[in-house]
């Protein structure tokens, strides 16, 4: 199981993270949508594609832009469409 952490609260959860380059995706359905919410920014990747970006909300506190994911990949990337990466303090522990 792999699990995403941040302010003392689990973000994410999954047994089917696809890991890319050193980061756990986590599909769609294992995201706790009420602590993220979009953000404005994006950025790409010369093999991935154009990533969008979510920043966390816990307890009135924001971590901006800390997770990001890739709603339309590469054909290289297709395995992570629509899941999500953290970054920025986010814990992710593997068990």
């Amino acid at each position: 199981m792999t699990i995403a952490k941040w302010n003392g609260v689990v973000i994410a959860e999954s047994d089917k993270t696809v890991v890319v380059e050193g980061n756990h995706y986590f599909p769609p359905e294992a995201v706790n949508l009420a602590y993220i919410e979009p953000s404005d920014t994006t950025s790409r990747c010369p093999w991935k594609g154009l990533a969008s970006y979510y920043s966390l909300v816990v307890d009135g506190e924001t971590n901006k832009d800390a997770a990001w994911t890739y709603a339309e990949p590469s054909e290289a990337a297709a395995a992570i469409k629509d899941h999500v990466a953290f970054w920025k303090g986010v814990q992710v522990e593997v068990s």
